[in-house]
């Protein structure tokens, strides 16, 4: 997911991506402890992209204080 695709999302619906994102991370650690996963990069790759998405999101937040 890109940042440009991020910002053009509402503060729900990022708040949700953050949460199905988490879900997929916990989820692709747990299968890759049991056996190793093809492409062990998704875990990476999920991991930015939860760092994307609240970076986005604290960005909004300050913005809306000032």
């Amino acid at each position: 997911m890109k940042t440009s695709e991020i910002r053009e999302l509402t503060l729900k619906e990022i708040e949700e991506r953050i949460d199905t994102e988490k879900s997929l991370l916990l989820k692709l650690r747990l299968n890759h402890s049991i056996s190793p996963l093809d492409n062990p990069m998704k875990i990476t790759e999920t991991r930015r992209n939860i760092a994307r998405l609240q970076t986005i999101l604290r960005q909004r937040n300050l913005n809306e204080n000032k």
